[in-house]
This record gives structure tokens, sequence and C-alpha cells, in this order.
């Protein structure tokens, strides 16, 4: 931890750090099988950087109050997400994962995702967090969805 503080290694801010870099990790897969300048790439090794950001907000509680640069960010997702959706038929039922090699992990990623966003939670029941992190996150597991359900579309 920043400052040298030492915790147990299933201390929620270490599973909540994990979780995260999983999640980053987990996108790095899934980027090596999408086109490698598709703007859609782009956007993910972008998000990449985002969750490095919010690994160090949570890091060092002294950053709780940086909320510009998240806003900014689920802005820019929530964007995203609304353009997408708009061109994608309604859903009628429940979403299987799996499809194209890419559909199904894009799903896994939103299931990460909605770990970390869990694992959140739970820290912010301890120590004061940024709750643009919160947020984020939920956007950033819509994104992940709506970019699963437009990928196996384009099959």
């Amino acid at each position: 931890m920043i400052g040298n503080k030492k915790v147990n290694k299933d201390n929620p801010h270490i599973e909540t750090l994990g979780t995260i870099d999983e999640l980053n990790s987990l996108l790095g897969v899934t980027i090596s099988f999408r086109q490698k300048k598709s703007q859609e790439t782009k956007l993910l090794k972008s998000i990449q950087a985002d969750l490095i950001k919010i690994s160090s907000l949570l890091a060092n509680p002294k950053t709780a109050r940086e909320n510009n640069y998240l806003k900014q960010k689920i802005e820019f997702l929530e964007k995203i997400i609304d353009k997408k959706t708009n061109k994608l038929p309604p859903l009628k039922e429940f979403v299987i994962p799996g499809g194209k090699k890419t559909t199904a992990l894009l799903h896994l990623n939103r299931a990460v995702c909605r770990r970390a966003e869990r694992r959140v939670v739970t820290l912010s029941q301890k120590e004061k967090i940024n709750p643009q992190i919160l947020i984020y996150l939920n956007r950033l597991s819509d994104f992940l969805f709506v970019l699963s359900l437009d990928a196996d579309k384009k099959r």
C-alpha cells in the first residue's frame, strides 16, 4: 500500500485492487483478439489507463476527492453507450454469454467489472473513497455489455 502500510492479503483494499488488476489484465487479453487499429481497441486501451488511475486513487486515500478526471470519462462512456444502444435491436430476453471469442470475452470482462464494483462498495463501507469510481465501474460494465451485443451482432 502507499505509505508502506501493511495489510493482510484478504484485506478489502487488496481484494479491490486485485479485482481491478484482474479486469485490466482481462481487457488486455480481449484486446489481443481484436483488430489492432479499431476505434474500440483504442477505447479499450484507454479504459486500461483509466483502471490504472482508479487503482492509484484507491491506493492513496489522499486523492479520494479527485473527481474531474472520472466525471469526464463517465460522460464519455455514457455517450458511447447511448450511441451503440440506439443502433442495436431492443432486447427481448436475457442474453446468454457466448458467441464469438471476443463476444464471450467481453461478457467475462463485464462480469469481472461487476465484481470490481461490488468490491469497491465493500471498501467504501470501511474507508472514504471517491464516489465517481463506483459510477465509472457501473458505466463501464454497461459499456462492456453493449460492446458485447454489438460484437455479437457483427458475427
